[in-house]
């Protein structure tokens, strides 16, 4: 048997395996790495996070994955090298945090490394073409593993595709295995640059349901970075607090196909972009509009799209509380929306036992604990949620 084979074999059989997840999102704030310890598989996982660190990108960098994400045309030289550098760079990233805890690099089993989101394509949020659902992540997971020496998993996404589902949201089955109830109903909201959720019936039910709603920070911080030099985001909600909600801008932000279409749907970037935000302004027949005014409609919109979904899918469900994560969740001014228009305290997933900023990661490194150790829960018929295993094994030798 090949050593790499023997390797693998043997992780799957461990007690507890010590997996490293990494996330990194569509707002460029840098990489999430989580250092996990799990046991058991399906609902019978148990996990506990060790170290959590967030790594801040270079603006530099920032600048290199915003020259290539989102856009209908790149330079392709330019694609290739980043998908090489990024698995290098990761690397890197993970070799210092675990010199930073004094691990060594034999001691992990895993990486689960989810990659960096360059383009999303889903079959209903383009023109009738031949082609199926598409999405592209880079960070090549062989560079990865080369440069750590630990076996990695990799480009999760591509089987979800390749079963005929868009590619997202995959949080859906963390949220699941890890999240689920046997007394309560539950909401896993989401809000990173595209907000999603997952709405968990009590009882460990497989009646659940998940999707994306439509943009978290994405619109927010496209405005902010296109006007404000040396800023990525709003920080503290100082930009959109101090302007107020223009309604007819509102109105005309929800005037697409988009918010027709029923749930389960993904979405991205792509669509919502400074162009999806022009054309709303220009609709309206708006002109001269403040920045401040514009960053509080924005607010409102992610805001509006995350009830409106919510209260959708939970009518007639009974009692349900919500559990926050993603960057979403440190904007004052769109939780304070939500929770007024909800009527309801939202929740954090600390208090699940998972701190809302490594939750993402988490979640990768839980899809990696099922790739080589699960696979056996059944996820029941749901559209968009297959029970498959999911990523792509890369070996150090």
């Amino acid at each position: 048997m090949n050593p790499n084979i023997t390797s693998l074999y043997a992780i799957s059989n461990k007690q507890v395996r010590k997996i490293i997840g990494l996330m990194s999102g569509t707002s460029f704030d840098g990489l999430d790495i989580a250092l996990c310890e799990f046991s058991g598989s399906g609902l019978e996982t148990q996990v506990k996070v060790i170290h959590f660190v967030s790594k801040a990108y270079s603006p530099a960098f920032k600048e290199d994955l915003k020259s290539v994400f989102a856009k209908r045309t790149v330079d392709l030289e330019k694609l290739s090298l980043l998908n090489a550098f990024i698995g290098n760079y990761y690397a890197e990233l993970i070799i210092e945090s675990l010199k930073d805890w004094n691990i060594s690099p034999a001691d992990i089993d895993l990486i689960a490394s989810h990659g960096q989101t360059i383009y999303h394509a889903p079959k209903q949020q383009r023109e009738a073409d031949l082609y199926a659902n598409a999405t592209l992540q880079i960070g090549d997971g062989d560079h990865l593993a080369m440069r750590t020496g630990i076996i990695t998993i990799s480009d999760f996404r591509q089987k979800h595709v390749a079963a005929g589902c868009e590619g997202a949201p995959l949080s859906v089955y963390g949220d699941y295995l890890l999240f689920s109830n046997s007394s309560e109903n539950r909401i896993m909201l989401n809000i990173g640059g595209i907000s999603n959720f997952t709405f968990l019936p009590s009882a460990y039910s497989t009646e659940f349901f998940s999707s994306d709603v439509g943009p978290g920070n994405t619109l927010m911080d496209q405005f902010v970075q296109g006007h404000y030099p040396g800023k990525y985001f709003d920080q503290d909600a100082a930009i959109a607090s101090s302007g107020k909600v223009i309604i007819p801008l509102l109105d005309a932000l929800f005037d697409h196909d988009f918010f027709k279409a029923g749930y389960l749907k993904t979405t991205g970037p792509e669509l919502f972009s400074l162009s999806y935000l022009n054309d709303a302004i220009q609709g309206a027949g708006l002109h001269g509009l403040s920045n401040e005014d514009i960053m509080a409609t924005l607010a409102a919109f992610t805001a509006k799209a995350i009830v409106k979904a919510i209260t959708f899918c939970v009518e007639g469900k009974g009692a349900y509380e919500i559990y926050i994560s993603g960057g979403g969740m440190h904007n004052p001014l769109l939780t304070r929306m939500i929770e007024e228009q909800l009527g309801k305290k939202l929740k954090y997933t600390s208090d699940l036992g998972i701190e809302p900023d490594a939750k993402e990661a988490v979640l990768f490194a839980l899809l990696a604990n099922e790739a080589v150790s699960g696979g056996k829960t059944d996820f029941g018929k749901h559209p968009g949620v297959p029970s498959i295993s999911m990523g792509k094994v890369s070996f150090p030798k």
